[in-house]
């Protein structure tokens, strides 16, 4: 069942957004993607500067899958686990070049199928760089959606289960990144509640 107060959350999540860094890449399916990989366990304003610094080496994914992983390895670093996406980006690259004929593909299977890919990111791409809707749940939108009793679940992956089926469509492409910018700007759970609170939310 769709919650109740669905509209006033995004209402009023809206009013409150600032912009999220990784959004910059807008309709860019390779920066989308690799910037959205390089962001797991990493703040996205260190992605964001790190992600800028790779791109200046690696305009594409011709040029990336050139570079020896030592070296995408000290262009990516500190981003956490940053010597596992060396290795990540070095493979995706060549393996979009190979079985996608250079394009990032955009359906959800295919892009869970290259290195370092998982649902989130996938779905991420999905709506930032391609404009179709995903729900794609971070330790943000799991977060604010338990707090909001829209669900009651432990992780990410069950959440993204249970708001799919819960969420109408219309509101897919959006919930990230509002989720997101919020959880970002209330980073302690106290915090977070008196936001919620303040706005009646809960």
């Amino acid at each position: 069942m769709t919650p109740k107060n669905i509209d006033k959350v995004f209402d009023s999540f809206r009013k409150n957004y600032k912009v999220v860094p990784l959004e910059i890449f807008g309709s860019n399916p390779y920066k989308t993607l690799i910037s959205t990989l390089l962001s797991a366990r990493t703040r996205d304003n260190l992605t964001l500067k790190i992600s800028n610094k790779l791109f200046l080496k690696a305009k594409n994914l011709k040029t990336l899958g050139q570079l020896e992983i030592s070296v995408i390895e000290k262009l990516i670093y500190p981003v956490g686990f940053y010597k596992t996406k060396a290795k990540h980006l070095k493979n995706l690259a060549k393996k979009v070049l190979n079985d996608f004929k250079g394009k990032i593909p955009n359906t959800r299977d295919e892009l869970v199928r290259l290195p370092g890919v998982g649902r989130k990111t996938a779905n991420l791409v999905l709506n930032r760089a391609f404009g179709i809707p995903a729900i794609a749940v971070d330790t943000h939108v799991h977060r604010i959606s338990n707090l909001l009793g829209w669900v009651k679940t432990k992780t990410p992956s069950e959440t993204e289960k249970e708001l799919i089926k819960i969420i109408p469509k219309k509101y897919w492409s959006d919930m990230n990144k509002l989720f997101v910018s919020i959880g970002q700007q209330y980073r302690s759970q106290s915090q977070l509640i008196g936001f919620l609170q303040s706005n009646k939310l809960i």
